[in-house]
């Protein structure tokens, strides 16, 4: 099997001759790391670990057919700088300072998105999915390329929550709802419209094997809005992308969230979602094999291996793994770390936990 034909054939509950070795990514400061302890120039992570040819690559911008993120005339300029941090104001108007000495989430001063109506009107012109800007010169023959490959891919398709709540920061995504229901749905359906728009030339002339909605709408007790807010605002402009997707060809979507995901994920389900991603195991302890249990065969996952682990050895790896055992053998899920590995991790840490991932799941 190939790399496309493996994940399909796992997701769709069919014999498979191995899952991939995969992971999401690392710190940046995790890359510097293996950078001095072996990982040469040239060499992809794939080929300095052992994995399997990385998912994730190219995602996040639609493998240059489409440029996805929102485009604005203005230039990002530095306000204020130290040795310790700077602070930023951003081509899309937010004002935000940022840590120097290792990778962390940035503190807002000011947002890019007022919950404001005049906030938004100029806002949303930074989504205009018929800007030509969108489109590289030479989009259809680089998707004509894309058709030939063998590595699974997949492509930035949505975000109601995660990018609203990039823009409007998490206070203001939470109240708007309440403060202005209308205004907050006018955004909801905008940011909807923009991505069905943007993709529908592109998956025309590209095939995926899935698509990708970056949400992380959860934190370690449970979600950031209610149940009740999901049904009331989101669940039938997910509907409707989902099925938009679908018809287009994709055969599965996923959806992001890091946290304890439990209060959503009926909502997920109902919506038409087909994968779930990462299953963060936190300090909550979520268990992919209890949502199968729970939820059978509705519910297709990747992540569900605690990266934290990893460094602590093989015999921790492989107390880790050997559970999941049945569940990979049952199909519709693939084990992977559930976040971004940390720099406690070397790169030898790695490779080890990639070596006994091959072992206990037959992937060599």
């Amino acid at each position: 099997m190939n790399h496309r034909e493996r994940f399909r054939a796992i997701m769709d509950f069919r014999p498979f001759d191995r899952p991939p070795v995969w992971f999401f990514g690392t710190w940046r400061e995790t890359a510097e790391r293996w950078r001095r302890e072996g990982w040469r120039e040239g060499q992809t992570l794939a080929e300095a670990t052992g994995m399997d040819p990385d998912w994730e690559d190219g995602m996040w911008e639609a493998h240059g057919l489409v440029r996805v993120s929102p485009l604005s005339p203005e230039k990002s300029a530095v306000l204020e700088e130290t040795d310790e941090y700077r602070v930023v104001r951003t081509s899309l108007g937010a004002v935000l300072k940022e840590g120097k000495a290792a990778s962390s989430i940035p503190q807002h001063i000011e947002e890019a998105l007022k919950p404001t109506r005049e906030s938004w009107e100029r806002f949303k012109r930074f989504l205009d999915p018929h800007d030509p800007a969108r489109r590289p010169a030479g989009w259809e023959a680089t998707a004509d390329a894309l058709a030939r490959r063998e590595r699974t891919t997949c492509f930035l398709a949505g975000s109601l929550y995660g990018w609203p709540r990039n823009w409007l920061g998490t206070e203001g995504v939470s109240y708007l709802p309440y403060d202005d229901p209308a205004l907050f749905e006018e955004i909801i359906e905008y940011v909807s419209e923009y991505f069905m728009a943007l993709y529908r030339p592109v998956l025309a002339r590209a095939q995926f094997d899935f698509a990708y909605f970056f949400e992380d709408c959860c934190f370690n007790t449970g979600p950031l809005f209610s149940p009740e807010i999901y049904r009331k605002f989101y669940d039938r402009h997910y509907r409707r992308m989902i099925d938009f997707y679908h018809s287009a060809g994709v055969r599965f979507v996923m959806i992001d969230s890091d946290g304890k995901v439990d209060d959503l994920l009926p909502c997920w389900l109902d919506s038409g979602f087909d994968i779930v991603f990462p299953i963060e195991v936190g300090t909550w302890k979520a268990n992919p094999r209890a949502f199968r249990r729970k939820y059978g065969r509705r519910v297709r996952m990747l992540g569900g291996v605690d990266k934290h682990v990893i460094p602590r050895g093989e015999a921790a790896i492989r107390a880790e793994l050997d559970p999941l055992r049945g569940l990979v053998a049952e199909g519709g899920y693939i084990p992977i770390p559930d976040h971004r590995i940390p720099p406690d991790c070397s790169l030898e840490q790695f490779r080890t936990y990639v070596g006994v991932f091959k072992e206990v799941f037959g992937a060599g």
